[in-house]
């Protein structure tokens, strides 16, 4: 979630690129960078470790009045921060720049082609390929948006990308590949502006229009020019923003949820910022703990509210399954007040968005009293949680607008699948094929975040058959059960339809009592080791003359002819199924609330934190 910025036109490019990497700097602040280029100037670059003020500092005086330039401020995914790490990344000969925001997948394989020819890398980086990548192509006579087009198509993953030629001053070219990384341009009089958010640009401009997956920007002072993978050219349509901080928040999108849902594949690159492929390892931040105090756990309990509370359920099984440790869950209000079994072993495992939520606080002293080592999971900077416990690791998702969670979901569970790698690294329980297995498993998953969001137009549909009934039945097993639970409260909490969610096996327990052609079945039904499960809990609905809307895995047929609608998950490791299978269950909430006419950001008797009992 990496912020970029682009200028060009007839002004200083310098203080234009500064002030919009302000704007952006809660999207990294690992470090930052700047290239400044034009026929007068040539190219300057400058980057610093830290925040934005430390770069303003190292270039104060010596900004050169190109008025062209790109700017990055970076939160670290491959590399730590450093200044060899920090954005824009150059070619060898230094003729190229480029700032990017998003994760290559294969930058292993396309970093080794140019280790075999002698070339020498000066980062750590992913994104440094993709400038050796470029000018490779600039050198055999391509041209910029044709040579970006080329590398595009050989790195893979979901990303943004922009770059700049030093023999071709003032022309800017950006790609927007997957579903991640968002690029807006704005056009203004003789100078165009680009970004990844539009509040980087309503000071200069109102007029707008969105890079879509797949499409590709060639943009000048006197000119704009999109093609698409092909190079064919597309018309873009401009729209007019209103100089209004709320609705410049808000894009292109109706609400900040749905924006914050379509956020989720770059707080997915996020949460990954620890780790790393080759050696496997994942580097978690904000664990406090010596190798033998992780040793001495002997159990883990995780708390926390609501979305949170469904995320620690995910979280468990992972724990379970990579560290080998006990763990289970607690809704944060039980536990206080059910007299836990606590000692200096238990390892707590607190999540919130906010980090004030006063049942998890609560908790949290509870745990404090009993002298257990604590972690708690918070995407607010200097939150009482952060203050009570040992250690923080953050979400760094950005603001949630939006009162029913959805990104910060997706940080959580992905942040404890990385504790329990560490966790069984350390405690050596978890094999090293297994752990390399995951970590290459978790760097595919912004681009399937991405491919579940293509779902859209698919559950706005049946999001408008669905959204007169009253009463919604969701049915998970394994991972698929926290993710019921959180599917039934998604509709809850935004259309005001009375949903539960249940384990499938407890069906026949109760429920099943409910089902009729009143009551449709959300059933998620990823194909696991308890899918034949599945398959049967949804014959046993439409026997009782249920509708069925599965959830399934790319490819599944089981389900045709069974299941009244059907949907097909991109493709992912079933372990991290939830990250992504989470996605259309917030959409087709998000689509019902709509057609149904209620207030999606702010439903009735809700608040985004919730500070008393």
């Amino acid at each position: 979630m990496c912020g970029i910025v682009g200028y060009t036109g007839t002004r200083p490019a310098g203080p234009i690129v500064l002030e919009g990497l302000r704007r952006l700097e809660y999207r990294g602040y690992d470090s930052a960078g700047i290239a400044l280029f034009d026929r007068d100037h040539g190219l300057f670059v400058a980057r610093a470790t830290g925040k934005l003020d430390r770069l303003i500092q190292r270039v104060e005086g010596t900004l050169p009045p190109a008025v062209a330039g790109i700017g990055h401020t970076r939160w670290a995914t491959h590399g730590e921060p450093s200044d060899q790490n920090a954005h824009p990344h150059l070619d060898p000969s230094g003729r190229v720049a480029v700032v990017h925001n998003g994760i290559i997948e294969n930058y292993h394989a396309l970093r080794a082609r140019f280790l075999e020819r002698g070339a020498v890398f000066l980062s750590e980086t992913d994104t440094e390929v993709l400038a050796f990548l470029l000018a490779e192509r600039l050198e055999r006579g391509e041209d910029l948006l044709d040579a970006l087009r080329g590398v595009a198509g050989e790195a893979q993953g979901a990303y943004a990308l922009l770059a700049v030629d030093a023999e071709e001053p003032g022309r800017i070219v950006a790609a927007r590949v997957g579903n991640a990384g968002g690029i807006v341009i704005g056009l203004g009089d003789g100078e165009h502006l680009l970004a990844s958010d539009l509040g980087a640009l309503i000071p200069h401009t109102r007029r707008v229009t969105f890079l879509e997956p797949g499409e590709f920007a060639d943009v000048r002072a006197d000119g704009l020019a999109f093609v698409d993978a092909d190079g064919r050219t597309i018309e873009k349509t401009v729209a007019v923003q209103p100089y209004d901080v709320v609705a410049a928040a808000k894009g292109r999108f109706r609400h900040f949820m749905l924006k914050e849902i379509h956020e989720q594949p770059e707080t997915v690159q996020y949460a990954l910022h620890g780790y790393s492929p080759d050696p496997p390892r994942v580097v978690m931040d904000g664990l406090p703990f010596s190798d033998a105090e992780i040793r001495a756990l002997t159990r883990v309990v995780l708390i926390g509210m609501g979305t949170s509370m469904h995320a620690a359920m995910v979280g468990r099984h992972y724990i379970e399954r990579f560290a080998r440790i006990p763990a289970e869950v607690d809704n944060s209000a039980e536990f206080r007040y059910r007299g836990p079994v606590l000692d200096e072993h238990t390892l707590v495992i607190s999540i919130s968005q906010s980090g004030e939520t006063v049942d998890t606080l609560a908790g949290m002293e509870e745990a404090r009293r009993a002298g257990c080592p604590q972690v708690t999971i918070c995407n607010t900077p200097g939150a009482q949680a952060t203050r009570i416990a040992h250690g923080t690791v953050y979400m760094r998702t950005g603001p949630e607008i939006a009162v029913a969670s959805t990104k910060t979901m997706v940080a959580s569970m992905l942040l404890l699948h990385g504790i329990a790698l560490h966790l069984g690294r350390v405690r050596g329980t978890l094999d090293p094929s297994l752990a390399r297995q995951q970590i290459e498993a978790a760097l595919h998953v912004p681009a399937a975040v991405g491919a579940a969001l293509e779902l859209e137009p698919r559950l706005a549909e049946i999001a408008d058959r669905y959204s007169r009934y009253e009463d919604f039945l969701f049915l998970g097993r394994g991972l698929g059960y926290p993710l019921a639970l959180e599917g039934a409260l998604k509709l809850k909490e935004v259309s005001y339809i009375h949903a539960e969610g249940y384990a499938a096996g407890e069906m026949k327990h109760g429920p099943i009592a409910l089902i009729d052609e009143r009551m449709p079945t959300v059933a998620i039904a990823p194909h696991d080791e308890v899918f034949d499960k599945m398959l049967s809990n949804i014959e046993q609905v439409r026997a009782r003359h249920g509708s069925v809307i599965a959830f399934v895995s790319h490819g599944e047929r089981a389900v045709d002819g069974l299941a009244n609608e059907v949907v097909e998950l991109p493709a992912v490791d079933p372990a991290l199924f939830p990250l992504v299978g989470v996605v259309p269950m917030q959409l087709l909430a998000y689509h019902i609330a709509v057609q149904r006419g209620a207030d999606v950001d702010q439903p009735r008797n809700l608040a985004k934190t919730v500070t008393v009992e």
